[in-house]
């Protein structure tokens, strides 16, 4: 699973992994077991996104979440990052930072051992003895930047009172998430290896609902008209929604078939 192109084309981000280039006895390619898995997680994200568009419809419109100052200065964020995004050099280096430390923290978490960290603006990559979908995956769907000024504003919170500035931390917030997104969108095209290791279509979905997930928790907690168990019901009630179309879809196409 060691691959050497990651310096040989331009911002291009890598995970190598040491120690296990020996020939794995498998009869069932690795690839196809998770292009399988992916396919099976179309429909939890397909229901999980028109939760997710039914819950926020709710909270925009019918209670007017839009117009609070969490919803306004989330949005200022994120739009001045996309300003910057398209209208200012990129910050690289600053991207392929937080990628990378995003692989080694998960390596670490997982018990792993980091043997070599490298950035540049060109590219980077990391050298460890342990490798899965998760930390494969890790940087395209964990808002690094974003958690760190969370835990910034929550340590500062314990010395200062930090209620007045609570505004700035949902634009900071914004601004953040929307780093991490436009950087993810923008690389994800550029043949990213950290995406064929387990089949790219099974990368793309994982990605996608995560990130919605991400999206839907901050959905939760800026909305006061947004709860856990509201979520839960409706996703609840979307799938068997979606169960019933697809019998119905099931039983049309045998009755084609016929």
């Amino acid at each position: 699973m060691s691959n050497r192109r990651g310096n040989t084309r331009r911002n291009r981000s890598e995970l190598r992994t040491a120690g296990l280039t020996e020939r794995q006895p498998w009869t069932i390619p690795q690839v196809w077991v998770y292009s399988v898995v992916g396919y099976l997680l179309v429909a939890p994200a397909w229901i999980s996104t028109e939760t997710f568009f039914t819950c926020f419809t709710h909270a925009a419109v019918r209670h007017r979440d839009w117009s609070s100052e969490e919803f306004w200065f989330f949005g200022l964020g994120a739009d001045l990052w996309v300003f910057m995004f398209f209208g200012l050099p990129r910050p690289l280096v600053m991207y392929v930072f937080g990628h990378e430390l995003t692989h080694a923290l998960c390596v670490w978490m997982m018990g792993g051992r980091v043997s070599a960290f490298k950035v540049s603006r060109d590219g980077g990559h990391i050298i460890s003895d342990k490798h899965n979908p998760i930390i494969a995956l890790a940087p395209y769907f964990f808002p690094l930047y974003s958690i760190a000024v969370i835990a910034l504003y929550g340590a500062a919170s314990l010395h200062w009172n930090m209620e007045p500035y609570h505004r700035w931390l949902y634009a900071l917030i914004g601004m953040t998430w929307a780093f991490h997104i436009s950087f993810t969108l923008w690389m994800i095209p550029k043949g990213q290896t950290d995406l064929s290791y387990y089949g790219t279509f099974f990368s793309l979905v994982v990605i996608y609902l995560t990130n919605l997930a991400v999206l839907t928790i901050l959905l939760i907690v800026a909305s006061p008209h947004v709860t856990w168990r509201m979520f839960g019901v409706e996703w609840v009630h979307n799938a068997h929604g979606f169960a019933e179309w697809a019998i119905r879809t099931a039983h049309r196409l045998r009755a084609m078939a016929r």
